[in-house]
């Protein structure tokens, strides 16, 4: 991404797009009672309050009634249909690793497996998006947690944090093109959540060789084990290497949402917030999804930069749209065009 001499001026920039996940699967409902939905009817209440407080993109996980995360996507299927009444301008993100939380103490955590994962292009009503990760990584949640991070959750239980620390995203070469094409033939977006520069690269050969020819919406996922770490060095890079026709969001872990997101919306990328992401205002201090959200939206105005609303965020994410040919994706999305027979030097477009 190039910034001009007037990149940072709030006129010039995207309205800032807030992406919500209030459903934090990875951790128990007496971690934070008051801000982790349970039942039904709370998980739609939680969209409600985040689209009214501000975000125009749901990331969704669903819990069982007895407090686990759900692998069922009979469940998804309810959710969604409700939140097509209740938020009908809402951006509904499934989160492509379904429920990672082990199921009993001691087990691991794990996404599920390739052809379960598949499914999700086959839920009904179809989300406008889901998430996926790119080449196999370790994602171990607990690095950059502190023992005030965890303290008072489940987390302290050694079982369970072993059980995260040592969990691994599955993101074959052949599982992520045939993931992309399911998800094209159902007419729902893929949301790129990469961990490195590197993954970065993966997604620009999938362009490159036409396996994916649509918007590229990325997140930054800097949350450290095995992803980057939320350092303005890693940032920056990262975002240096991003195509101008992206949009890119900034995500984190824990008390560092805060500053990340802060930076985002000073340069005009946008942001992702929620009790999934992190539970804490200030040490020892916790703040629900919304107040996250809330303080995003003010941290947005004293800067002078409005924030999306629906249709806004709809337009920014290109939901919907696909092109024909590599040549028009590279072209489209800011990517230098592909080498032609013959050509030498450095290619671009005219």
């Amino acid at each position: 991404m190039h910034f001009l001499d007037d990149s940072l001026f709030p006129e010039n920039q995207e309205k800032l797009v807030i992406t919500a996940a209030p459903y934090g699967p990875e951790w128990e409902p007496g971690d934070f009672p008051e801000d982790i939905p349970v039942t039904m009817d709370q998980h739609v209440q939680a969209a409600v309050d985040c689209y009214n407080a501000g975000a125009t993109v749901l990331h969704i996980h669903v819990r069982e009634l007895n407090g686990k995360g759900s692998k069922r996507l009979s469940k998804f299927n309810e959710l969604l249909g409700r939140l097509r009444e209740a938020v009908p301008d809402m951006i509904l993100q499934i989160g492509g690793s379904i429920s990672f939380a082990p199921e009993n103490e001691g087990e691991e955590a794990r996404w599920l497996a390739d052809e379960a994962r598949h499914m999700l292009a086959n839920l009904d009503p179809a989300p406008d998006q889901v998430t996926i990760a790119i080449n196999t990584n370790q994602m171990n949640i607990v690095e950059l947690m502190t023992a005030d991070d965890i303290a008072g959750t489940s987390f302290e239980r050694p079982a369970l944090y072993e059980a995260y620390r040592n969990m691994v995203v599955p993101a074959e070469p052949a599982w992520v093109e045939e993931h992309l094409r399911r998800l094209r033939a159902a007419g729902i977006q893929p949301h790129f959540q990469l961990a490195t520069v590197a993954q970065l690269h993966t997604v620009e050969r999938l362009v490159r060789r036409g396996v994916y020819t649509g918007p590229l919406n990325v997140s930054w996922v800097a949350i450290g084990g095995g992803f980057d770490s939320p350092t303005p060095y890693s940032m920056m890079e990262f975002i240096r290497q991003v195509p101008d026709g992206a949009s890119l969001t900034l995500e984190a872990i824990m008390r560092n949402v805060l500053p990340i997101n802060t930076m985002a919306i000073a340069m005009g990328l946008h942001t992702r917030c929620g009790n999934e992401d992190n539970l804490w205002a200030r040490k020892g201090e916790k703040q629900t999804s919304v107040q996250a959200i809330e303080q995003l939206v003010r941290i947005a105005g004293e800067l002078g930069r409005g924030v999306a609303d629906g249709k806004e965020a709809r337009d920014i994410y290109k939901i919907g749209e696909y092109w024909d040919t590599a040549d028009e994706a590279l072209a489209k999305l800011g990517f230098a065009p592909n080498r032609k027979p013959g050509q030498v030097g450095f290619t671009f477009h005219a």
